[in-house]
């Protein structure tokens, strides 16, 4: 009987902990996916040394105006793309009030109506642009090893595979590429002649030293959903109709701007 009430006493002070233990692995989860997107320190940004000045574009976010809102309210289907909701904006659609018994199709188009996003990840070692090497194989003492770029480089990023409007569809995937990240992303970004930063690394006597410098990038994965635009109008009424709706996968790659991920290798 004693056993009994032991076993118990164990099993009710379990279940007490049961949800601080959920609560702590939570956090913990939560913490990993904060700093998941954290800069590395060997990672350094280099906007204010760049020799070649990048231009710093924001996408334009395209808010719907009251009769945009009502269309893309009107379809179950979810209306994200900017472009799409820009031409909503400017179109002028004024139904007769006496209408009475009137309907009409405007077709719009085949567009990307949104994407959705599946996985999000940064490669800091994305692309080799620089190598500078040190020869310190008859030296007494350690000699620093300091970054600079050879010769410009421009670091491209593109979709993975094929698919229509790829400029619609590059747009949406880096809007959502920067709210993730909370990165400086850019689709081309350039590392300009003679740009040097005041890292230095030790190379001693006896070795040869090498420091190897990457471009680093963002890589985007998601679907974007296509379909049929038609402005309906009943009388006096108007609503959006979304008809042959498809799904494609898609994948992209994202320079960040200006920054520069080194390693330094000694042999």
């Amino acid at each position: 009987m004693k056993n009994k009430y032991i076993i118990a006493l164990i099993t009710f002070l379990l279940v007490l902990q049961a949800p601080i233990m959920l609560s702590a692995a939570e956090k913990k989860a939560e913490k990993e996916n904060e700093n998941e997107f954290e800069i590395p320190s060997h990672v350094l940004d280099i906007s204010k040394e760049n020799t070649f000045p990048n231009s710093t574009e924001d996408e334009e976010v395209i808010e719907p105006s009251e009769l945009s809102k009502e269309l893309i309210d009107s379809t179950d289907v979810p209306i994200t793309n900017p472009n799409l909701i820009k031409m909503l904006n400017e179109s002028s659609i004024d139904p007769s009030p006496i209408g009475f018994g009137y309907r009409g199709m405007v077709f719009l188009g085949r567009w990307p109506l949104s994407y959705e996003s599946d996985d999000t990840n940064v490669n800091w070692e994305y692309q080799n642009i620089n190598i500078n090497e040190l020869n310190n194989l008859g030296g007494k003492d350690a000699q620093k090893l300091s970054y600079n770029q050879q010769a410009q480089k421009e670091i491209k990023g593109a979709l993975t595979n094929k698919i229509a409007n790829p400029d619609d569809v590059k747009q949406m995937m880096i809007m959502k590429a920067k709210q993730e990240t909370k990165l400086p992303l850019s689709y081309t970004t350039t590392i300009g002649a003679g740009t040097k930063k005041g890292n230095s690394y030790s190379v001693p006597p006896k070795k040869y030293g090498f420091l190897h410098a990457f471009a680093p990038a963002a890589n985007e994965k998601g679907k974007v959903t296509f379909g049929e635009v038609y402005i309906q109008l009943k009388g006096t009424k108007k609503s959006l109709v979304i008809k042959n709706v498809t799904k494609q996968g898609i994948g992209a790659w994202i320079p960040v701007q200006d920054h520069v991920s080194f390693s330094v290798e000694v042999k």
